[in-house]
């Protein structure tokens, strides 16, 4: 597979996501947002699961919002406060209430463990996509020409420390939340071993 056949879907939802995640994110957090999407996109593609780009795009473009200082909600855990911020962002693009929930489900659960492909094709993609960008999880999905293309068209810009001291904060500040279950669990661990991290173990 390579990278440029990989299309962004064309809708004005998914050029407002790209918008917002511009204005929000950090540039780490943001290329770890469209890496993300390209990610779980071609595998979908690679192992014939039926996705809805549209959904799956806009949801790995505000997957993490709720790390950004502007949206940290001081008790709810990133992933549920991302979640709800992407409802208001689906009734802005004039989404019904039920595609709305879906975004805000595709959000909160790619912090599972596992997603079952047959219950939520989109969150299960982005739960392994995110898993393979943060902690290196599944690399092997992938060949070392399409994840070269795709870590050098959108770089990594130091998105291990960055993302590790989110996720302390947010451990320390709600110990109750998904966050914090991570750090106690070694996410640490993972971060600093990411291969995705080390050029020549990509």
């Amino acid at each position: 597979m390579r990278l440029d056949a990989l299309a962004i879907p064309e809708s004005s939802a998914c050029a407002s996501a790209l918008e917002v995640a511009t204005a929000y994110c950090s540039p780490a957090l943001l290329n770890h947002s469209v890496r993300a999407y390209l990610w779980a996109a071609a595998y979908g593609t690679s192992q014939g699961i039926p996705f809805d780009p549209e959904l799956l795009y806009v949801a790995s473009m505000l997957h993490d919002i709720g790390l950004v200082r502007e949206f940290d909600n001081h008790t709810v855990a990133f992933d549920e406060a991302g979640g709800h911020v992407a409802w208001v962002f689906g009734a802005g693009a004039g989404w019904p209430p039920a595609r709305r929930t879906r975004l805000s489900e595709v959000i909160v659960r790619h912090m599972w463990d596992r997603v079952d492909v047959t219950v939520d094709a989109e969150g299960h993609l982005l739960e392994r996509s995110t898993g393979l960008d943060i902690c290196g999880r599944n690399t092997d999905d992938f060949s070392l020409e399409f994840k070269s293309e795709v870590l050098e068209r959108y770089p990594r810009l130091g998105l291990a420390k960055e993302f590790f001291s989110c996720f302390r904060s947010q451990a320390a500040r709600k110990p109750d939340s998904s966050a914090a279950a991570s750090v106690r669990n070694g996410i640490g661990i993972e971060i600093a071993a990411n291969p995705l991290d080390l050029a020549r173990q990509v």
